[in-house]
């Protein structure tokens, strides 16, 4: 008796010190980002989007994992995530500084994979979801890593300024804790979502540089004007905090130039509503991967991808949101195959640049499709 006394009080001491460091690690760990005022709450009602205690999507969106789903699809999302990978690290193209800083008013553009895109419009160097890091599990005792190398050694290659960088949503594989501390001191403001500011407050960054938005507003620079538009997804870096943060993508106008970014979501009715009040647009850039049947209504299949590129009216259109991670049971090269096969069936113009290749050309077909080199 006095033997299973001093087992349970030995098992009893283990998980107290268990749960006291989950909530050591979960109250302390940065990667988390800040927790949710009052005063914040306060500030979001008056959204249309807020319901009082989340954000929510314009039109129903329900992902299908229950309970009974739940342990077989973790179990196939690690089993077999190295197949579903590319069998050699990826090549990423080394930044063209030299090329970058001349002809400053021509529009460039740099996709780094996964949904990181760099691009220079009237003379501004704009930073889209920069997640150079080289994991997109940083919290989990799972990793999910980086296809690429030493990615976050490409902050150090670009100008010194950056003068504004734009954030889709707060999840890891967009909203970057490495890679903001890489950025800190050099970005002249920060355009994030309703509610992703306290992550960045978290992180040290300045409060005078961080705006946010809710959708359809917009913020002018000079010569260039940015919206933050819907998407259909959801958020959250924790355990409590989904939809404690809004989501959408942005669009970029000038006189002599339309961008559009979707950020991550499903297919919905937003889409001709953005291409109505904002397009055409010369470049459009679209989520096409990590989708599955069971989160349908969050992430997009390429056929659908597609179809956005025409409601929007893109004159190009480019996929991204695949190239990086492995982060659903699909091969790492489906997306761009079903896209790129919808694509010409729909007779919609598209470019698949390498991951870091300068682009500067005017829109038009690119059929280079160069993952095809990779197994």
């Amino acid at each position: 008796m006095k033997i299973l006394k001093m087992s349970l009080l030995y098992i009893g001491i283990a998980l107290s010190l268990l749960i006291l460091g989950a909530f050591l690690y979960l109250q302390y760990n940065p990667q988390f980002g800040g927790s949710l005022s009052n005063a914040e709450k306060e500030r979001f009602s008056a959204s249309s989007q807020w319901s009082g205690e989340q954000f929510e999507n314009a039109i129903e969106t329900t992902m299908d994992i229950g309970v009974k789903q739940l342990p077989s699809l973790l179990v196939a999302t690690f089993k077999g995530r190295a197949e579903r990978a590319p069998k050699q690290k990826l090549p990423m193209a080394a930044f063209p500084s030299n090329v970058w800083e001349t002809d400053t008013h021509r529009f460039k553009f740099i996709w780094f994979g996964h949904s990181v895109g760099f691009m220079q419009m009237e003379g501004l160097n704009l930073l889209i979801d920069p997640m150079f890091g080289s994991d997109a599990s940083p919290v989990g005792p799972f990793r999910t890593t980086r296809y690429t190398d030493s990615t976050l050694s490409i902050l150090d290659q670009l100008p010194r300024k950056i003068d504004a960088v734009f954030i889709t949503h707060d999840h890891y594989d967009h909203l970057d804790y490495d890679s903001f501390m890489k950025l800190k001191g050099r970005v002249g403001k920060y355009c994030v979502p309703l509610g992703v500011k306290r992550h960045l407050l978290r992180w040290g960054l300045e409060d005078s540089l961080i705006s946010e938005y809710d959708w359809w507003d917009s913020v002018q620079f000079p010569e260039v004007q940015a919206h933050f538009v819907p998407a259909r997804h959801f958020s959250g870096r924790g355990v409590s905090d989904r939809a404690k943060s809004l989501w959408g993508g942005w669009t970029f106008t000038s006189q002599r130039h339309s961008i559009y970014w979707s950020g991550d979501g499903g297919y919905g009715p937003h889409f001709k509503e953005i291409g109505e009040r904002f397009g055409p647009f010369d470049w459009a850039f679209l989520e096409c991967g990590q989708y599955n049947p069971l989160w349908h209504a969050i992430h997009m299949y390429p056929e659908e991808s597609v179809q956005a590129a025409k409601d929007v009216r893109a004159k190009t259109s480019i996929p991204i949101h695949w190239g990086a991670f492995t982060l659903a049971l699909h091969q790492w090269k489906d997306p761009v195959e079903r896209f790129a096969k919808e694509a010409k069936d729909q007779s919609v113009p598209f470019a698949m640049p390498r991951l870091g290749e300068l682009m500067i050309k005017e829109p038009e077909q690119s059929n280079v499709f160069w993952w095809n080199e990779f197994q």
